[in-house]
């Protein structure tokens, strides 16, 4: 039988970040210092960005959706630096992207191992916990290479 093996979701330079992102343990952060934490400045619209992303804890959005929250809460802010502020984000650590078909991609506020769900029709992306999925015999890497990560999006509709 083939030894199951946990999937490895998070690379060292990731894990360094874990103490600086926000999670549910610690709803108090500040946005300034998590972001001078991960090497970015905090200028009015990052700040602004960051505190609509993590208020509302862990959540899989998507730029759109920021958008439209950010126009709500009257944050003058362009849909290209809406995109441009989470690919920053994601670049250091402070959220994961979740790309669950060519056309649509989610920034997750959890950064923590685990995978996800996605309803489809619904556009939907909710967590499995981190070690519900396991795999095994993962391919060999072509030679000077190694598996960093290996994100797992299982689809999901309404039976019928």
């Amino acid at each position: 039988m083939n030894e199951h093996r946990p999937i490895p979701t998070n690379s060292p330079a990731t894990d360094a970040a874990a103490a600086k992102r926000p999670s549910a343990r610690n709803v108090g952060f500040c946005v300034k210092s998590m972001l001078r934490g991960s090497g970015l400045r905090p200028t009015r619209q990052r700040l602004a960005l960051a505190e609509i992303l993590y208020s509302h804890g862990h959540r899989h959005i998507s730029a759109e959706q920021l958008h439209d929250e950010a126009q709500t809460a009257r944050v003058p802010v362009s849909l290209a630096t809406i995109y441009n502020t989470l690919h920053q984000f994601t670049e250091a650590g402070l959220l994961r992207e979740v790309a669950v078909d060519g056309t649509k991609t989610y920034f997750d506020t959890n950064v923590d191992d685990h995978h996800h769900f996605f309803v489809e029709g619904a556009n939907e992306v909710f967590d499995i916990p981190g070690h519900s999925v396991t795999l095994t015999d993962l391919p060999e890497p072509p030679e000077g290479m190694e598996i960093v990560r290996v994100d797992v999006v299982v689809r999901l509709r309404p039976k019928a």
